[in-house]
């Protein structure tokens, strides 16, 4: 009975085009031709029919199910494909299980493990003695950077393959072999001029989302002597607009190119960078604060008025939020990526800093100590000192003995 409704469910599945056009052989995969291509290293390893664990790290719909499925059949492995989103630890119980019955049979096991990254340490950890011992072999698929969300434990039995987006000649070949197989499995279709470049525009190196919109735009298209006829503007209506591709990888590489571009003095680029991190949706006090450190830090006293403007950019966006927030914000950009640059304010006290903790932790000299009590002079505290208002051409020793003409600041 379970197979018969299971045969009907089948039937009866609208299979996504994205699913039915999956690559089932390498020489169909496109896209990472830093990954698979004549003589590299994966490419070689599979035509050995060795396995070795790995995670793909890559964004969405640049290929990493379907890279993990062929590497499987090319290797005549079992595959097991599990989601970190619904399964557990039972579920990788399940999985050693199998591989143990397949080991008999003399066939290895991948166990493939999407979004991997949303795995608990536990999870993670149940993985380590079966990778250790050779029973089953791991393909992870994520998203975000591995180094900050996979067990350094894990991360040292596997090797990590960064994945590119997918390129825009792939990603056009794939769009046109979209389009071709649904002229030839419905009816005949033209195209207007510009639509496989606005859907690569749109899909933005994901080719799940450009056969997504190659679907729905072929059966939204109009019909004309039983022709499908597809514009642009049909594209437009259809699609709703497009996120920004914002990762946790990439909260901190805009992070890191908005301050850079700051301190580079390139209003352009910052505004850019600001421009992208605010339609990810970051926290614009997130953004302030970047511009807050970078107007003491690489601004400094060569224009002290950054600061100022850095800290007002900052209670305008708490007073007005967003969207008028972006206004004040990139007027203090702006202003700091223009304004004249020094490093000197952070230089100096982390070269303090430094000596300190290098064990030049040392008392300041008996003339300056407080004196404000009734025993100081007693024990020689500020004994000489000299107001300075009142004696400004008096030269005093202000640092420790030790530190006798050490410079902190530029000259």
């Amino acid at each position: 009975m379970n197979n018969l409704f299971t045969e009907l469910e089948n039937q009866n599945k609208q299979i996504p085009l994205a699913e039915v056009l999956r690559p089932k052989t390498l020489e169909d995969f496109l896209g990472q031709s830093n990954v698979i291509s004549a003589n590299s290293p994966l490419l070689n390893l599979m035509k050995t029919q060795r396995l070795f664990s790995l995670i793909f790290w890559g964004t969405p719909g640049c290929g990493k199910t379907t890279l993990a499925r062929l590497i499987a059949a090319k290797t005549n492995a079992a595959f097991i494909e599990i989601s970190a989103v619904t399964s557990g630890v039972k579920d990788i119980k399940d999985a050693v299980e199998n591989a143990k019955m397949n080991l008999r049979s003399g066939i290895k096991t991948i166990l493939f493990i999407d979004e991997i990254h949303r795995y608990s340490k536990t999870q993670q950890d149940a993985l380590l003695p079966h990778l250790e011992n050779g029973t089953l072999f791991l393909i992870g698929s994520t998203t975000e950077n591995p180094s900050f969300q996979v067990v350094p434990a894990l991360l040292s039995r596997v090797q990590v393959i960064r994945l590119n987006s997918i390129d825009d000649e792939s990603m056009e070949r794939i769009i046109k072999r979209g389009f071709a197989y649904l002229a030839k499995q419905y009816m005949p279709m033209d195209c207007e001029s510009g639509v496989i470049d606005f859907i690569i525009n749109l899909a933005r190196g994901d080719a799940r989302y450009a056969l997504n919109v190659v679907e729905n735009a072929y059966f939204a298209s109009d019909l004309k002597d039983n022709r499908r006829n597809l514009t642009v503007a049909i594209i437009e209506s259809i699609c709703q607009k497009r996120n920004t591709r914002y990762s946790q990888q990439e909260h901190y590489d805009c992070a890191s190119a908005f301050q850079k571009s700051l301190r580079g003095s390139d209003p352009d680029a910052a505004v850019y960078y600001l421009a992208k991190m605010i339609a990810a949706g970051e926290d614009p006090r997130f953004i302030a604060r970047r511009l807050i450190t970078c107007a003491a830090e690489d601004v400094g006293n060569a224009d002290p008025n950054a600061l100022n403007v850095a800290l007002n950019a900052y209670k305008a966006v708490e007073i007005l939020g967003l969207p008028e927030g972006r206004i004040p914000l990139a007027q203090a950009v702006i202003y700091v990526a223009r304004a004249k640059k020094s490093n000197e304010t952070i230089m100096a006290i982390d070269a303090a800093l430094a000596d300190i903790d290098s064990g030049k932790d040392f008392p300041p000299p008996m003339h300056l100590r407080d004196a404000h009590y009734k025993d100081a002079a007693k024990y020689g505290f500020g004994i000489g000192y000299v107001y300075t208002h009142n004696s400004p051409d008096v030269k005093q020793q202000f640092l420790p003995d030790e530190l006798v003409n050490r410079k902190y600041t530029f000259d």
